[in-house]
């Protein structure tokens, strides 16, 4: 079983930064992708950013681009979500998730929570206006 451990979240002003974490610890995995999700007060899972794990491509949603960076360190298994000018809208709770093995001519670009393997349990990110 792999276990995905978000950290980082937390209570932050309109217009302030907050950087979360997940790592990735368990069996052995061959991460394909990591992403990033969120879901606020009634509202639907919604895609935050994506990164492939081989060749660090990057997706992001359309309500975060040019505000949110997802980045990655291989060595550790982690992936980080560096959140700036943060608005209250972007109150939710994110999670982690992980992708495993794909085919080498997998086309998918990982916005859809379908597409991942493992999910973290969620921190609370909470933006004040």
């Amino acid at each position: 079983q792999v276990q995905l451990v978000e950290s980082g979240g937390g209570l932050v002003q309109a217009g302030g930064s907050l950087r979360l974490s997940c790592a990735a610890s368990g069996q052995s995995f061959s991460t394909f992708a990591m992403g990033w999700f969120r879901q606020g007060p009634g509202k639907e899972r919604e895609f935050v950013a994506a990164v492939d794990w081989v060749l660090g491509t990057t997706y992001y949603g359309d309500s975060v681009k040019g505000r949110f960076t997802i980045s990655k360190d291989n060595a550790k298994n982690t992936v980080y979500l560096q959140m700036n000018s943060l608005r209250p809208e972007d109150t939710a709770v994110y999670y982690c998730a992980a992708a495993g093995y794909r085919p080498p001519n997998y086309s998918g670009t990982f916005d859809l929570a379908g597409e991942y393997d493992y999910w973290g349990q969620g921190t609370q990110v909470t933006v004040a206006s």
